[in-house]
C-alpha cells in the first residue's frame, strides 16, 4: 500500500533504536525526509546512518525532550534541516519501574516531563503549522498500560494514561484542520525496555506464556500500525489508540 506521504517531513523522538528506530525506519521507505531525535549523538548517528543507507534523508538531533527548552531546540533544529513538521512521532522513554507506594514526589515530576509534557510540548510546537498547511498527522507511542496497568510500573501507567487522555482531547480540537491526532499502545515488544524490566530468563518466559500470541511483538510490528496513522489513508482516524499486543488485553473496548 502507497501511505503517499513520499516528501512529507516528520520528526520521531526515541528514534535510535527499538520502537522509534522501526517507526523512522518505515517512514524513510515510504519516502518521507525523516529528523530523528534522542539524547545520545552518537547512538543517533549510528541510527541515522543505517536509515540513510537506501538514499532516504536522515538527520540526526541529539536532544533531551524531557525539557521544555530541549523541545523547543529540538523543533527549531529540525526545522533547519526538513522546514515545517508535517508528522510528528512522540516517544519517549518508558519512567523507572516501581510500586506505589514507593514513587516519591521527585520521580513524579521527572515522569511527568519526560512521558505527559513531552507530547505536550512537541505537539504545541508544530501543530500551527500543521493547521495552516491543512495536514498533519501526530502519533504518540504509549503502551498496552493506558488499557490494562501493569504491576509496579505506577508512574507508565499513569503518565501514558495522561498522554492518550491529552491526544484524545486535542484531536477534536483540530479534526477539522485536517491534522489527527492518534495513539499506538504497543504491547510487550522485543526492545531493551524488556530487558531492563524482566532480567531473567524465568521471568521473560512467564510473560512469553501470558501472551495470547506466546511471542513478544517486533519493532517493526508497532512501527506498522503507526505508519498507517501517519498515512493519507488515516485522514478520517483521530483520537484513537490502536492497541498492538499480540492479544494482551482483556478488554471488549
Amino acid at each position: 500500500m502507497d501511505l503517499q506521504i513520499a516528501g512529507k517531513t516528520a520528526l520521531v523522538t526515541g528514534a535510535s533504536r527499538g520502537i522509534g528506530f522501526a517507526i523512522a525506519e518505515g517512514l524513510v521507505a515510504e519516502g518521507a525526509r525523516v529528523v530523528i531525535a534522542a539524547r545520545t549523538q552518537a547512538a543517533l548517528d549510528s541510527a541515522a546512518e543505517r536509515l540513510g543507507e537506501g538514499g532516504g534523508e536522515v538527520f540526526a538531533v541529539a536532544a533531551d525532550v524531557s525539557s521544555a527548552k530541549g523541545v523547543l531546540k529540538l523543533v527549531a533544529t529540525a526545522r533547519e534541516h526538513v522546514g515545517v513538521i508535517d508528522i510528528l512521532v512522540a516517544n519517549a522513554g518508558g519512567p523507572p519501574a516501581g510500586a506505589s507506594s514507593a514513587v516519591d514526589d521527585a520521580s513524579w515530576a521527572r515522569a511527568s516531563e519526560l512521558t505527559l509534557m513531552s507530547a505536550v510540548r512537541l505537539s504545541r510546537a508544530v501543530l500551527a503549522e500543521m493547521r495552516e498547511r491543512g495536514w498533519g498527522r501526530i502519533v504518540n507511542v504509549t503502551s498496552l498500560a493506558v488499557k490494562q496497568p501493569v504491576a509496579e510500573l505506577t508512574l507508565s501507567n499513569v503518565m501514558r494514561s495522561a498522554v492518550t487522555a491529552f491526544a484524545r482531547t486535542l484531536a477534536n480540537e483540530v479534526a477539522d484542520s485536517g491534522v489527527t491526532v492518534n495513539n499506538v499502545a504497543p504491547g510487550y515488544t522485543a526492545t531493551g525496555r524488556i530487558e531492563q524490566l524482566f532480567s531473567d530468563d524465568y521471568a521473560r518466559a512467564r510473560l512469553v506464556a501470558s501472551i495470547p500470541a506466546k511471542r513478544f511483538g517486533e519493532p517493526r510490528e508497532i512501527a506498522a500500525a503507526a505508519l498507517y496513522l501517519c498515512s493519507q489513508q488515516a485522514a478520517y482516524v483521530t483520537g484513537q489508540t490502536l492497541v498492538v499486543d499480540g492479544g494482551m488485553v482483556a478488554s471488549t473496548y
